[in-house]
């Protein structure tokens, strides 16, 4: 590296490194094509975005939830390539992009198309490139990297009035070694407080927008798990989960390997020692015989909200609480994020509306007068505090679920005190 930093500086003070015709050039409504997006493509992304340009991008790995989320419309190849006033190019060197942009690519593009190269000098035929530039097709180019580095001191892009060069040394400076450092320091302390990581290697990796939005369904996610298989007779028998995401989004632009993940941790952990993570979770589940199966539902709404509701389902299981046992014969348990707060909206084929948080009681009961009433007496009895109480009924004075939030673990005395209350058909306590 020493080098190739002595060799850039001797060009630059050639002039060989430097040598530019500087065109002024309006940004604002200009269309900038990113080719490969990833991290550095991203960043790119939303630099531009406060230029005022229209951004797209293609990269046949790229997630959609996370191109929409700063703003970025994913397309072909080919339409990048022929609608772009600006190409960034961001992608490994690979036998499949090697020398991508070569004389056929550029006979599609705009006259006057601008190319920044900052990925892998191989991915630019070079000598397709000059010849572009010299026909006009290519209006400038800035290149941050060559096929050979450092180039050869003759070499036509260098020399070429219309190509700025830079001697790829950004990660080397001061100012990027202490971002890394601080970046490393982060993600640890995160790691240890327990917070979902965005650059994990070995987990589904979720950008960091992406995460940010998916944050309370991920918690959602997690407490309808446990919510689920609690309410399993013994807790112990289960080999098939289904989960259903209801989304305004397409199917393809919702990621949930995050979301499957934190179920499965959910359902395994409160009946067995084993810690779930989002690295061992697929492979926990299938060790113990559990399949879990997904499904996206499409509905009406606005695409700003990744998930309407997650609903979780046992099968073949009996249930500990029998109302939690939909038509179709499941352990049936469905949440969706009111104001960032994970809630429970329905158990079996009751609908509730209760924050999910601290622990939870659900009652059956015959729907009547004085039944919140007698039920808080027995808690306030026993100084149990009440956080959220919420009824469901088929309809007025027939069967009613009414789920209780409570601060407290209530004792055993007094959950028999619930269950002795006249109207009460049958009722759980669940740790949330």
């Amino acid at each position: 590296m020493a080098r190739n930093v002595a060799q850039a500086d001797a060009s630059l003070k050639a002039g060989k490194w430097a040598r530019t015709k500087y065109v002024g050039v309006s940004l604002v409504g200009k269309t900038l094509a990113i080719l490969g997006f990833g991290k550095v493509g991203s960043e790119v992304a939303r630099r531009a975005k406060g230029l005022g340009m229209h951004v797209i991008a293609h990269d046949p790995y790229a997630s959609a939830d996370r191109a929409r989320a700063i703003g970025v419309d994913l397309v072909s190849m080919e339409e990048a390539m022929t609608t772009a006033d600006f190409i960034s190019l961001h992608m490994p060197l690979t036998p499949s992009t090697n020398k991508m942009l070569n004389d056929e690519a550029f006979a599609k593009m705009k006259k006057g198309v601008r190319i920044i190269n900052v990925a892998r000098g191989g991915v630019i035929d070079e000598d397709a490139l000059v010849r572009a530039l010299d026909a006009g097709i290519v209006a400038q180019a800035a290149l941050d990297v060559f096929t050979k580095e450092p180039p050869a001191a003759d070499s036509k892009l260098v020399l070429h009035e219309n190509v700025t060069v830079t001697p790829h040394l950004g990660a080397s400076t001061v100012e990027a070694q202490e971002g890394v450092a601080i970046e490393i320091a982060e993600a640890v302390t995160g790691a240890l407080k327990g917070e979902l990581a965005a650059s994990a290697v070995n987990a589904p990796m979720v950008p960091a927008e992406v995460l940010s939005e998916l944050a309370p369904y991920v918690m959602l996610a997690e407490k309808l798990g446990r919510l689920a298989v609690q309410l399993v007779a013994g807790g112990g028998g289960i080999k098939s989960v289904k989960v259903t995401y209801a989304s305004a989004r397409a199917p393809d632009d919702l990621d949930t390997r995050l979301l499957r993940a934190m179920i499965t941790k959910g359902v395994i952990e409160p009946i067995s020692d084993v810690f779930v993570n989002l690295v061992n979770a697929d492979f926990t589940a299938k060790q113990r015989g559990i399949r879990v199966s997904e499904e996206k539902i499409v509905m009406d709404g606005s695409p700003e909200t990744p998930l309407e509701y997650i609903q979780v389902q046992i099968a073949n299981v009996e249930s500990k609480f029998p109302s939690a046992i939909c038509d179709s014969g499941l352990v049936t348990v469905e949440g969706r994020v009111k104001d960032g707060i994970p809630h429970l909206t329905k158990v079996g084929a009751f609908e509730v509306d209760v924050s999910m948080e601290g622990s939870l009681i659900l009652c059956r009961q015959v729907d009547q007068p004085g039944m919140i009433g007698s039920v808080g007496s027995v808690l306030g009895e026993e100084n149990v505090n009440v956080s959220f109480m919420s009824v469901g009924r088929i309809a007025p004075r027939k069967t009613a679920i009414m789920a209780i939030g409570v601060d407290e673990e209530p004792s055993k005395a007094t959950l028999t005190k619930i269950g002795e209350i006249p109207a009460i058909e049958e009722f759980v306590f669940l740790k949330l």
